[in-house]
């Protein structure tokens, strides 16, 4: 079963300040029919203003991953970390027992443009910590980019997922096999794709759960973040 959701179907907040598009129920958005996927329980898609950003705040027992796709955005928070991530590069975020942390555009010219995910730990309480690397060697395949500590290289969450993001360019395919028992989650955040002959554009998602083989096929140069999940 695989289930495209259009990008104007995204929840859409514009504050001003930020411009969001939120995938499942978050702070003012509430739809019970829409609240997650497995254990990907938010995925924002945001743009901040220059300047601007997310004051210091707190969380709780989730693991968060930020991706930024244009500009720079600057992290602090409470066990004394203060980094600058940039494009082309991902952030985990273990909140554990409890986390503080602000969030800022880097820039005071250009808007910062990144997508933040939150997905649900095995366990609770653990210590909060902090990582994050730069992932450029993306073009024609699936790069894995966090995982539960079974990849090499990747950043680690606790929870049994993978995140990959990958460039395809147009007419070039690729093809992920899924355990059984697993769904996924795809979001194509530039360019044109068809999975499994369904077609997606920038913006679109598709959840897709009881397939075995997942066949990704570029119609024009495509960039898009792809969730192996346990139901």
């Amino acid at each position: 079963m695989i289930r495209i959701v259009p990008s104007e179907q995204r929840h859409h907040a514009d504050f001003g300040w930020l411009s969001t598009r939120w995938h499942f129920s978050f702070d003012s958005y509430w739809d019970p029919e829409n609240v997650s996927w497995g254990p990907l329980r938010v995925f924002n898609d945001d743009v901040v203003q220059p300047g601007q950003g997310f004051g210091t705040h707190g969380h709780r027992d989730m693991e968060i991953v930020s991706i930024v796709l244009d500009g720079a955005l600057e992290h602090a928070d409470s066990i004394g970390t203060r980094q600058v991530l940039r494009a082309g590069e991902v952030q985990v975020m273990s909140a554990g027992a409890g986390i503080r942390h602000s969030e800022y555009n880097a820039s005071s010219t250009d808007t910062v443009h990144f997508l933040q995910l939150w997905i649900e730990p095995r366990h609770k309480s653990l210590t909060p910590r902090w990582e994050q690397r730069e992932f450029l060697d993306r073009d024609s395949k699936l790069l894995p980019v966090v995982s539960s500590g079974d990849i090499p290289g990747t950043l680690v969450i606790d929870q049994d997922a993978v995140v990959y993001v990958s460039r395809l360019g147009a007419g070039k395919t690729l093809t992920h096999e899924l355990r059984t028992g697993r769904k996924a989650y795809l979001f194509v955040n530039e360019g044109t794709l068809s999975l499994n002959r369904e077609r997606l554009a920038m913006g679109d998602q598709a959840r897709i759960d009881a397939e075995t083989v997942l066949h990704f096929a570029a119609d024009a140069n495509t960039h898009f973040v792809l969730l192996d999940l346990p139901a």
